[in-house]
């Protein structure tokens, strides 16, 4: 399986910190947010890893290189100036993801998510999202989780997607490169019973403010 870590955004909450600095870049404890995903994905074998860039890209490639260093192997999807939002940056990262079902991550989360506990996509199912207690910063959650382990869209929405996934490429079928977000699909998939979920009960942060960071260090 291949992964793909989200890290295109401008990080515009975290000004000034990202003036000069993407924000998968930012350390935490001395270690860069995405150096955590990468040592967590080649703990479980995964060494085949796409990075999306736009916004400040250069500074993550120069960083981390081809991946050698963390002994797996990364490929770039640049998106240009304008970032792409979750859908159009995926889809333009799917020739190098491959046609089989890939893990996404976003780049700016601090989770100790173990990735090995991610279960195989059952036949049909197009995404399978990790779901955390929804934060004090929230005023309501994404998502709700049946008993059946199927996401549920609508209800309490008491819980809040990680920022960890798997998907089939499916779930982007007919989609073009450009500009949008994966939501109004996964909310399709959510009612016809194609999306379950896992609930994560450990360390998780959303790192979207200097305060946040902070707290972290």
């Amino acid at each position: 399986m291949k992964a793909l870590i989200l890290a295109a955004g401008y990080g515009k909450r975290m000004l000034p910190l990202t003036e000069k600095l993407p924000k998968p870049l930012l350390e935490v404890k001395g270690k860069p947010l995405i150096v955590y995903h990468l040592e967590a994905l080649s703990g479980i074998g995964i060494l085949e890893v796409v990075i999306n860039l736009a916004h400040l890209g250069n500074k993550i490639e120069e960083y981390l290189g081809d991946g050698s260093a963390y002994g797996m192997s990364i490929q770039y999807s640049h998106e240009g100036p304008e970032p792409l939002e979750t859908g159009g940056g995926m889809t333009k990262a799917l020739p190098l993801l491959g046609e089989g079902t890939f893990l996404v991550v976003n780049g700016d989360i601090f989770c100790d998510f173990d990735f090995s506990k991610l279960p195989s996509l059952d036949e049909g199912i197009d995404a399978h999202l990790v779901m955390v207690d929804t934060p004090e910063f929230k005023p309501t959650g994404d998502f709700s989780l049946g008993e059946d382990g199927f996401l549920v869209d609508g209800g309490e929405r008491d819980l809040t997607y990680a920022g960890i996934a798997l998907y089939h490429p499916r779930i982007l079928a007919g989609a073009k490169v450009e500009k949008f977000s994966v939501v109004p699909r996964l909310k399709a998939a959510i009612g016809s019973r194609r999306a379950k979920g896992s609930y994560h009960p450990g360390k998780w942060c959303d790192v979207g403010t200097p305060e946040r960071l902070l707290d972290l260090q």
